[in-house]
């Protein structure tokens, strides 16, 4: 495919934005190499291919990395341009997947995150009913990006559907941790209907991390979390 050249990932297998990438890799049929990274102890091609964030994902493209999931994710659609867009053919269009990534990545994430690190349970409810807040303007990008279709791209999955998608196997190992749930068909019927179909896709099948490699990795960060905590006192 033209353009293609050498292409590998640096990620971790439990990584949503790593996870992101990898679900665009495979929808635009590229094939690259996987290196999974320790982030407890940073390799030196990671610190060397991203030395401003040292963090995953990073692509490296025929030598040349480029750093940030949704920025990857753009790079990807635009150099391997032969197989069907990720972002939508209208100005419009790519302007409003774009914001609502950018309210994903800015909200999403670190609310998903709070309920993983809340020590009590009185807090993980209070996180989850802030988590909760964030999802609910979801259900009507979805009914607006979508036009009544079966993916925020319409009727297949594009840019949004894996920036928010990315996020799902996290909220199944939450379930599977905690019992909570993110997104509620109760306030989000469409949106949980999308999250069913969606983790079906091939695309989510390839990328998506095994449930105990999450959990394990929560456990590590959990205690990482409490002993930071606890040296505070």
């Amino acid at each position: 495919m033209a353009g293609e050249g050498d292409v590998k990932l640096l990620g971790t297998v439990v990584s949503p934005f790593a996870v992101r990438v990898r679900m665009a890799l495979h929808l635009k049929g590229v094939s690259y190499e996987y290196l999974e990274q320790d982030l407890f102890d940073k390799g030196e091609l990671l610190l060397a291919s991203n030395p401003v964030h040292k963090k995953v994902p990073v692509l490296i493209h025929a030598g040349r990395p480029v750093c940030e999931s949704l920025a990857i994710v753009e790079y990807v659609d635009e150099v391997w341009a032969g197989a069907a867009s990720l972002l939508p053919a209208d100005p419009y269009g790519r302007a409003v997947a774009r914001f609502w990534a950018a309210y994903l990545d800015d909200k999403l994430f670190p609310a998903w995150i709070g309920i993983l690190r809340a020590a009590t349970e009185e807090d993980r409810a209070e996180k989850l009913d802030a988590a909760l807040a964030v999802v609910e303007p979801m259900e009507d990008a979805l009914v607006q990006c979508s036009g009544g279709k079966d993916y925020f791209a319409g009727d297949s999955v594009g840019y949004l559907d894996i920036a928010l998608g990315c996020n799902l196997f996290w909220f199944e190992a939450l379930h599977e941790m905690f019992g909570v749930t993110v997104i509620d068909a109760g306030r989000t019927p469409c949106l949980a209907t999308w999250a069913e179909r969606f983790v079906e896709t091939e695309a989510a099948k390839k990328a998506a991390p095994p449930m105990k490699s999450m959990v394990d990795y929560a456990g590590k960060l959990r205690s990482m979390w409490a002993a930071a905590a606890a040296a505070a006192k």
